[in-house]
Order: structure tokens, then sequence, then C-alpha cells
């Protein structure tokens, strides 16, 4: 009995651990909440975040090319020939004009030293560093980008789940009605007031209404793993959201004013102004090709000679060399590649400025656009809110119509037809404006 007990005991902790290993987290989001939590999540967003780190990293890299250079080196030869040399015979006594093979040196060499070097001027180094540093804006405006494609894309997903589950209630509610139709159908059937095929139809009926609330159940949960993909988590994880439908404003100027728009709200237009400096950064660059370059350099070094692998006894002697020195080198003939590299850089900049103002029309398109599909958006969906209204009318005379004895079940299973598809519009109406309220808010550079 004891064993028994103990082996329970066992197998009850162990099942508990399991059960608190694999319990889910669960998270409850507004969309700002979801919005956020996909910046710090997301593998766009993180990759994007990297990149201005990388570019960060690449100013500072090229800022340490301008600043001293210090470089060590140890060198050691093995001379298993030493090197012949020819001198005059006649030193020796021999005949003028001959020459005389000998061997200088000794078989083992070694250099040891330090070399230093200062950049003191360079057109190239001081504007590419510039450049550099706009290279880091281009960077921080791509990441302000990718967030806003993120926030509109998190949207977007948040919003189709918040429909499909509102339409999810709104069939559970069809469901229950049409139920309630059915049974009070049997009820007249089996009491000899209606034929059997007014219970066959309301029952066919019934049927394709519960097939149709599978299918919105599984788009509610097809929604969220969508939602979960595009904030960066885990699939498994258990998310509520706590936003709510009615609180979405469709509100929107009639008119909107292209000229007085400020261009600068929107990030890809920031981006292609900063590509564009980056462009006169490089023409520049490429005319000050022509100035000369200076720098400063230093060594300092020591040779050591050796019949026998000694070179680190410190009683024999080391012979140091010391120097300073600095340079300035000017172009003067290059055969018209430079030139061309100021042409080339000059056509990059035209393209630049082309880039910049088919930005500024395009982003006029887009606003004219959103605004006028936001416009169409919430007239339909004005108009198919009414049509539901009207829909539930009918669908409540023609029951009670059909309760009375004074209506059929045909009239009935016709206006629950109507009544569903009515419901179908407004909530296509209802996904079609908060996708094009979105596309409007981008538009605008409403989204941060």
């Amino acid at each position: 009995m004891k064993k028994i007990v103990f082996i329970c005991s066992i197998a009850i902790g162990f099942y508990s651990a399991n059960a608190q290993t694999n319990q889910t987290e669960s998270f409850s989001f507004s969309l700002k909440q979801a919005v956020d939590y996909a910046v710090q999540n997301q593998n766009n967003m993180k990759n994007a975040l990297i990149d201005e780190q990388i570019a960060k990293a690449k100013v500072n890299e090229i800022v340490g090319m301008g600043l001293p250079q210090i470089n060590s080196s140890f060198d050691v030869k093995d001379f298993l020939e030493i090197p012949t040399s020819l001198i005059p015979a006649e030193i020796f006594g021999g005949p003028a004009g001959s020459y005389a093979a000998v061997k200088f040196g000794t078989q083992y060499q070694a250099t040891a030293g330090f070399d230093a070097s200062q950049l003191l001027f360079s057109g190239d180094y001081f504007l590419g560093l510039k450049a550099s540093k706009t290279f880091v804006e281009i960077s921080k405006k791509s990441t302000e980008r990718t967030k806003i494609e993120t926030q509109a894309t998190v949207s977007k997903a948040y919003y189709t789940v918040l429909v499909n589950q509102e339409r999810m209630k709104l069939m559970e509610a069809n469901v229950a009605r049409l139920k309630k139709a059915m049974d009070d159908t049997k009820a007249l059937y089996d009491n000899g007031f209606v034929e059997k095929i007014d219970y066959d139809r309301i029952y066919v009926t019934y049927n394709n209404l519960l097939v149709e609330q599978e299918k919105v159940q599984r788009l509610v949960n097809l929604g969220l793993y969508l939602l979960k993909y595009q904030i960066g988590m885990d699939i498994q994880t258990n998310l509520i959201l706590t936003d709510k439908i009615d609180d979405i404003k469709f509100d929107v100027t009639e008119n909107v004013n292209v000229e007085k728009f400020d261009y600068g709200k929107r990030p890809e237009f920031k981006l292609f102004e900063t590509q564009q400096t980056l462009a006169k950064l490089d023409l520049k660059r490429n005319r000050f090709a022509y100035l000369p370059n200076a720098f400063a350099y230093g060594s300092l070094s020591a040779n050591a000679f050796r019949n026998q692998f000694d070179i680190f006894e410190t009683s024999k002697p080391w012979y140091p060399i010391a120097l300073i020195g600095a340079k300035v080198t000017m172009p003067i003939f290059t055969s018209g590649q430079r030139h061309f590299k100021i042409q080339q850089a000059k056509l990059k900049y035209q393209q630049a400025e082309n880039n910049l103002d088919f930005m500024k029309k395009s982003i006029d398109l887009e606003l004219v656009s959103a605004t006028t599909n936001l416009q169409n958006a919430s007239k339909s969906l004005e108009a198919q809110r009414k049509n539901i209204g009207i829909a539930e009318d009918v669908y409540r005379v023609t029951k009670l119509k059909q309760e009375q004895g004074v209506g059929s079940t045909l009239e009935m299973v016709a206006a629950e037809t109507a009544l569903k598809e009515a419901q179908t519009n407004y909530y296509n109406a209802l996904y079609e404006a908060i996708l094009a309220k979105i596309d409007f808010d981008k538009a605008n550079g409403n989204l941060k």
C-alpha cells in the first residue's frame, strides 16, 4: 500500500510540473499594445534596428581612418644562402673592369619596430565622413518607414479579427433565432398546422447556417494566427483583443488640399530627400578629389644580425633606426578618370532629384486616392447599416405573420436569407471601410 501511495505521489507531482511547463502565456492587447509588441518582436523591425547599429558602426570605422594609425612588426630571416654581391676586383688587386663575387651579412637577421601615420588633409575623407553620417540618417528613415508599414499591417490584421469576432457573435444570434423558429415550426407541424415541407425548408436553412458558423469560427482562429505572426508572437500564445469596432471613426474631410500637404510627414519622402543629400555629397567628394592629400608618418625600428640563432640574446647589439616624415600627393593626370567620375556623380544627383519629384507626385495621387476610397467606403458602410435595419424589420414582420398563420414559411425563409445577406454585406463593407481608413491615415502621415 505504501508503494502504491508513493508511486501515485510521484505521478501527481510529475503531472503538475508538466502542466505548469506546458501552460501557455496569455496577453490582452489593445491595438496600440499590439503595435508596440510588434515593434519590439517583429523580425523586420529587429533587422531595421540592427541596420541602424551597423550604420553607426560604419561611421565610427570611417572616423577611425582619420585618427592616428600605429602598427608593429617583427621580421626574422634565415638566409640559407647569404646574398652575393659584386664589387670591383681592382680593390683587391685584380684587373680593372672585373668584379669579384663576395658575400656580406650574417645568416640570421631580425627587424622589430613600430610605425605611425596621421592623416592631415583629404577632401575624400572629410566628405566621406559627412556622407557616412547621412547614411545613418537613411537607416533611421528606413526604420521609421518599416515601423509605419508594421503598424499598418498589424492594424489590418487586428481589425480583421475584430470584424470576424463580431460576425461570429451575430452568427450565434442568428443560429439561436433560427433554431427557435425551427422548433416552433416543428411544433406547428406536429399539431398539423403546417406541412412537412415548411419544416424541411427551415431545417435546411438551419443546417446551412451551422456550416457557415463553423467557417466563420475558423476565420476567427486563422485571423488570430495571422495577427500573432505579424507581431512576432508565438502562435500557441493566448491572445485577447480589447479594442472595439465601435471605437473606429470614419470621418474624413471631403476635399484634401494636396498643395498644402507637408511631405515631411511621410518617411518615404524623407528617405528620398536624404538620398538626394547623399548624392550631392558624393558629387562634392569627386570634385574634391583634385585637391592634394597630406599625411605625416614616423617609424622606429631596430635590426639584429647574428651568425647563430640567438636573436634575443641581450648581450648582443640591436641597431636602431628612427625617422619621421610627411607626404603630399596630388593627382596631375588620370586620363580623364576623375572627370568621368564627376559626370557619373552629376547624373546620379539628377536621378535623385527625379526620384524626389516622382515621390511627391506619388504621394499626391495616394492622398487623393485614399481620400476617395474612404469616402466611398464610408457611404457604402452607412447604406449597408440601414439595409440591415430594414432586413431585420422585414424578418420580424414576416415571422409575426407566420406565427399568426397569415404568412408562409417560404416567406420567412426568404426573409431570413435576405437578413443574412444584408449582414454579410454590412461586415464586408465594414472591413473595406477599416482598410480604407488605415490607408488614409498612412497616406496622410498619421501613423507614427
